[in-house]
């Protein structure tokens, strides 16, 4: 693959390589081949995780991070373009980011910042496969650094920090009966009306930090209860799923909720940690100023939040609506691969 051709046209051959989450083979095939061609790129494989570092001597180093997998196919490939958007499966999450991090890879071997680039496998699935996640468990010292990129989707504007997330079952319990004289039993489905009821009446908070306001949220995700058609139900769960500022850390979060739903059995299946903005950094000062100086906040939970785990502060910057990750539909507007490409470039030049 022909780093060097412009960042749409590398993005369509990008999405053209079938990459679902597990599959990666192929493309980290691909990617590694055209890195390990660059003198000036020190590169490394894991499984299907690609790392390429810069030893230039600079005073700051800089992750330029991009996942390699897609979900599944939804007859969505090959990829097909128009005047002003490239359609295909992961042409918005994320291979146009991924296709403007390479491009810089392989066509700056001079900057102002030594770079580690990371194309990694299976960010897609559970956490336990995240490229990343591996990364930073047998290879932490690949990413120490200054400040992060990651490149997700976010309209081209930076998003800074992610929201928290957490899952948990809320249960209530009853006692078996026939439907026929439900009065000798207790029906544990009909019990759930106040967790239900909380939910409903629930505010959620909308914090302002570093000056950008985040907008949390507790919702009910799943409802399972049920023996048969003529039971009472005994057992009734409700799978709340909660999404929380970068203010709390995942065990005030899990207080919250345990707080929220004070009186019922509530146990956490999941939970992924918030990430601080971290703006305050120079590094992350510097690179705000140098896109345009616009900041959103991130509702989502991407990556960031392991950099931040580690210390570095990270944002998320890339071509595409995030909104449009997942979907059949998706595309990725020509204009902002462009846009991206030349933000970042600008910020990485050499002075004169």
């Amino acid at each position: 693959m022909d780093l060097t051709v412009d960042a749409v046209d590398l993005t369509q051959a990008l999405v053209d390589v079938a990459s679902v989450s597990g599959e990666e083979q192929q493309i980290a095939d691909v990617v590694e081949s055209a890195l390990r061609a660059l003198d000036h790129l020190d590169v490394q494989r894991f499984g299907n995780t690609v790392v390429a570092r810069t030893h230039q001597g600079r005073p700051e180093r800089v992750v330029v991070a991009g996942h390699l997998d897609t979900v599944p196919v939804n007859d969505n490939l090959p990829a097909r373009r128009d005047e002003t958007r490239l359609h295909g499966l992961g042409a918005c999450d994320m291979k146009g980011g991924v296709a403007v991090a390479l491009r810089v890879a392989a066509t700056m071997p001079e900057t102002n910042r030594d770079l580690t680039f990371l194309f990694y496998e299976c960010e897609e699935v559970e956490a336990e496969r995240n490229g990343l996640h591996l990364l930073s468990r047998d290879h932490p010292e690949l990413l120490e650094a200054d400040f992060a990129i990651l490149m997700e989707p976010s309209d081209g504007v930076v998003e800074a920090g992610c929201q928290g997330t957490l899952r948990v079952d809320v249960t209530t319990r009853g006692t078996r009966a026939h439907s026929a004289r439900a009065w000798t039993g207790v029906n544990a489905i009909h019990g759930a009306g106040e967790v239900l009821a909380r939910l409903n009446a629930y505010e959620p908070r909308r914090p302002v930090i570093d000056g950008l306001e985040y907008h949390e949220g507790l919702n009910a995700v799943f409802v399972s209860g049920g023996v048969a058609g003529n039971v009472l139900p005994d057992v009734c769960t409700v799978s709340v799923n909660y999404r929380f500022a970068p203010d709390r850390s995942v065990e005030d979060a899990v207080a919250h909720v345990r707080e929220v739903f004070e009186g019922y059995d509530v146990q956490v299946s999941d939970s992924a940690p918030a990430a601080l903005p971290g703006l305050s950094v120079p590094a992350a000062a510097a690179f705000v100023a140098a896109v345009g100086g616009k900041v959103n906040p991130k509702f989502g939970w991407t990556d960031v939040a392991r950099f931040s785990a580690l210390g570095v502060p990270a944002v998320n910057f890339g071509p595409g609506d995030p909104h449009l990750a997942h979907r059949q539909d998706e595309f990725v507007p020509l204009a902002q691969v462009t846009q991206v490409e030349r933000a970042l470039r600008s910020w990485l030049e050499v002075a004169p």
